[in-house]
């Protein structure tokens, strides 16, 4: 390809509204279209970020459910027995480690919070909590606080203790409108 077409390509790119792909708005630089053969590569201007629309796109409006509340409260007796279960299953032979405890506190609180979201109670965020720790003798008391709407938001505590270590499980269901 001569420099004469090279040229009336580049301007024509220019005017279409197309770059060459070293990322200019001018082609700079001849000498490194000669270099490519027989092949320009072009890029829109509405490809490079700076020269799209500032419009952006509308918001998605939900629709108002007007419910306030849930219409089943959440089954605390139910979860209760499902962290005695799962704290029962997995600790009772268990002696205290703290990498293994470790561990056990990230699998134990995944189990829990799947079998509570098998359960399908609607609108509720689940937040499950594990502390293990090793039995010697001490004392430790645990606290928690939370904001919530005392009418519809609620939680579930269960502790288990075996030879050698304490586990304490929170289950925190919050009502999500």
């Amino acid at each position: 390809m001569s420099d004469l077409a090279k040229e009336k390509v580049a301007r024509l790119l220019k005017k279409r509204g197309s770059v060459s792909s070293l990322g200019s708005h001018d082609v700079r630089n001849k000498n490194l279209l000669l270099k490519n053969k027989d092949s320009i590569s072009t890029v829109s201007y509405m490809d490079d970020p700076g020269h799209h629309d500032d419009v952006s796109r509308p918001a998605v409006q939900m629709e108002n459910t007007y419910q306030l509340g849930p219409k089943k409260r959440f089954p605390v007796q139910t979860v209760k027995e499902i962290l005695k279960d799962v704290l029962s299953s997995y600790l009772l032979e268990v002696k205290y480690e703290a990498e293994l405890c470790r561990q056990m506190t990230k699998t134990i609180s995944e189990v829990v919070k799947a079998r509570v979201k098998d359960m399908m109670i609607p609108r509720y965020k689940i937040i499950v909590v594990i502390s293990i720790g090793q039995l010697t003798g001490q004392n430790m008391h645990v606290g928690s606080r939370c904001l919530w709407d005392a009418t519809s938001d609620t939680f579930c505590s269960n502790s288990f203790k075996n030879s050698s270590l304490f586990a304490i499980a929170n289950v925190y269901a919050v009502y999500f409108e």
